[in-house]
């Protein structure tokens, strides 16, 4: 669900920016407060973990059609809302910047639509009411389905009403609308069934890391390094090697626009802004539509290559186990910075 710049108008564009920017310095000012330290190395780790499995497209059958995980929920249940939005906000922006995976323009969209509201809306008006306090596997799977379903929905909702705003496209928002609900609700069913997987694991290994999302009454537990190094492995394999399994389908916003137009992509308009963020992006990317930029379009997972639906297992991709890796690295690293430095600031006044 990363919309491109062609959707979006420079005036919204700017406006969902500046909404973003304030909820990223919000958040940032409510992690440089939290006590726990756990949560600068976790952030990390995890953000690595979701921008390796947002590479990961599965089929949604009988459509023709797509849809990854956004990890919003398993990000706000395991970080809490504020440091899964600073974490979130980093992966979309390394995603835009050196993969082309979503438009530089509509940056600030894409921040609201896969972090506000599974972050602020989704996980505590939802999943924590229906969770806190009896963390069954039963109930983190309802939690999460809910939640997950919800959060998607609003966030497809969200993306409807910016593109109608921007007025920039020949989509129109009745049938957009009734595409891009439909398509999304199937996406979070899964996505939903798959954050309360991860969930329940975590939960199994490690009940104190879910504390703030099912009640105090857990125990802490010892090291964090087992918690980090499995996600770390998980990450790297997933990018490594899972991402070959992707689907090749479009995702549900790229077939809910093709459904609509009839065309595969849409064409930015040739305004300033456009261009002129359109040269940074190119620029910028060094490995767009995670592949290397000498590799045909057509030959990478997520851009519908009809040939490699048909293969039955897939060819090993260079391109895409590169990108893999050096995303989840870049995506650590960044938001390490990010979380140790906002630590480093809380910890200042007491070294006075």
């Amino acid at each position: 669900m990363h919309m491109a710049d062609a959707l979006i108008s420079p005036g919204v564009g700017a406006a969902m920016w500046g909404a973003s920017a304030a909820l990223t310095l919000y958040s940032a000012a409510k992690v440089k407060k939290d006590p726990d330290e756990r949560k600068a190395p976790l952030m990390g780790v995890l953000g690595a973990f979701i921008f390796a499995a947002q590479m990961i497209n599965f089929s949604i059958p009988a459509t023709g059609s797509s849809g990854h995980l956004g990890g919003g929920m398993i990000l706000a249940v395991l970080l809490g809302p504020h440091a899964a939005f600073l974490t979130m906000a980093s992966i979309l922006t390394i995603q835009a910047l050196f993969f082309a995976d979503g438009g530089i323009l509509a940056l600030g969209c894409n921040v609201l639509n896969l972090g506000f509201f599974p972050c602020f809306v989704a996980y505590p008006l939802l999943y924590r009411k229906i969770v806190s306090g009896r963390p069954t596997p039963g109930r983190v799977l309802a939690g999460a389905s809910v939640a997950s379903i919800v959060g998607l929905q609003l966030g497809a909702l969200s993306v409807v009403i910016q593109t109608t705003l921007s007025g920039i496209s020949e989509l129109p928002m009745d049938t957009f609308l009734l595409l891009m609900q439909p398509i999304h609700l199937a996406i979070g069913v899964i996505e939903g069934l798959v954050t309360a997987a991860v969930l329940n694991s975590v939960g199994k290994a490690r009940p104190d890391l879910l504390a703030e999302a099912h009640g105090p009454a857990v125990q802490k537990g010892s090291s964090m390094k087992p918690v980090l190094v499995g996600f770390l492995l998980v990450s790297a394999l997933t990018a490594g090697t899972l991402s070959w399994f992707a689907s090749s389908n479009p995702d549900g916003l790229e077939w809910s626009i093709s459904k609509t137009t009839g065309k595969e992509e849409l064409e930015a308009p040739g305004d300033t802004v456009h261009a002129f963020l359109a040269k940074i992006q190119e620029k910028i990317a060094f490995l767009p539509g995670y592949d290397f930029k000498d590799t045909a379009s057509s030959q990478h997972p997520s851009e519908g290559s009809t040939e490699s639906r048909e293969e039955p297992w897939p060819a090993v991709n260079a391109g895409t186990t590169v990108a893999g890796l050096v995303g989840g690295a870049m995506t650590l690293l960044a938001v390490s910075v990010i979380a140790f430095g906002l630590r480093r600031l809380q910890a200042r006044p007491n070294e006075r």
